[in-house]
């Protein structure tokens, strides 16, 4: 018979693991001397100890590894619970590579601007909204473009839910499209969130679909100068592994009347590459 020093070191384990084993019942002593209380164990039990082991690597837990051992599990849950366990394995792989990617992008960025991004871009999903909104056609998607159609579309917008006793419960938000027209025109979306029946007829209240996923960034400024800021978030989403799928969308989180103090979270939506 092994002391449980000796039993430990064969079985490479700690002693603590031991007692714990032997405390939870997963792998008792052969033998517990009734006066000094120390624990034996004989050299078949190496084979118990060496499944307990590799069980545990394989990330069951210790009611799972013990119910295993026991032959408390038949064949097929055997097979269902390893399944589940490289189910889980596979997840945490796909989301230690993707943080991996994020890592390498940040080391580029470092290594070619010789200091730490200041946008940091962060992939979240966006709920269900529901919104008041105006829309008209731009030329393009240029700041240029936008501005002059987007300003006077938002006074319009809360000129009207103002007759209509509406009142915004969120932020603005606005949103793009290709244009029917085509010709690289650009549908613009003026809104605001409201609690508000669904409706069409001076604006349209109606319910934004949620992104399952959106890679987001803030803007801080004018939307002036928001080429920058949108480049940036273009060049996060084809470093890390995204494309994008739309359009950004633009939450006014903060409009002071001072547009350089304005600050806006833009939301693309994104899906793997």
């Amino acid at each position: 018979m092994f002391t449980i020093g000796d039993f430990a070191r064969h079985g490479r384990v700690s002693v603590r693991m031991l007692r714990h084993y032997d405390a939870t019942g997963l792998l008792r002593p052969a033998h517990v001397d009734p006066v000094s209380g120390y624990r034996h164990y004989t050299a078949a039990q190496l084979a118990r100890l060496n499944r307990i082991i590799a069980l545990k690597d394989l990330g069951f837990t210790l009611q799972q590894v013990g119910d295993i051992v026991d032959e408390k599990v038949g064949a097929e849950e055997l097979r269902g619970m390893l399944r589940l366990r490289r189910a889980e394995l596979e997840t945490a792989v796909a989301a230690a590579e993707s943080r991996l990617v994020q890592v390498e992008a940040r080391l580029r960025a470092i290594e070619s601007e010789g200091r730490m991004p200041t946008n940091d871009v962060v992939i979240k999903s966006v709920g269900t909204l529901r919104v008041a909104e105006l829309t008209a056609t731009a030329a393009g998607f240029d700041p240029e473009d936008i501005g002059p159609v987007i300003t006077p579309l938002y006074d319009q917008l809360f000129r009207h839910l103002d007759a209509a006793g509406i009142t915004p419960t969120g932020p603005g938000v606005a949103y793009y499209e290709d244009a029917p027209e085509g010709g690289g025109r650009i549908s613009v979306h003026a809104a605001v969130q409201v609690s508000a029946p669904l409706q069409d007829g001076a604006f349209r209240v109606h319910d934004l679909p949620a992104l399952d996923q959106a890679a987001t960034i803030v803007h801080r400024g004018s939307m002036d100068t928001v080429v920058p800021t949108a480049q940036a978030l273009a060049h996060w989403i084809d470093a890390n592994g995204y494309r994008s799928t739309g359009y950004p969308r633009e939450i006014n989180l903060e409009c002071p009347e001072n547009r350089d103090d304005w600050v806006t979270e833009l939301q693309a939506p994104v899906m793997r590459a």
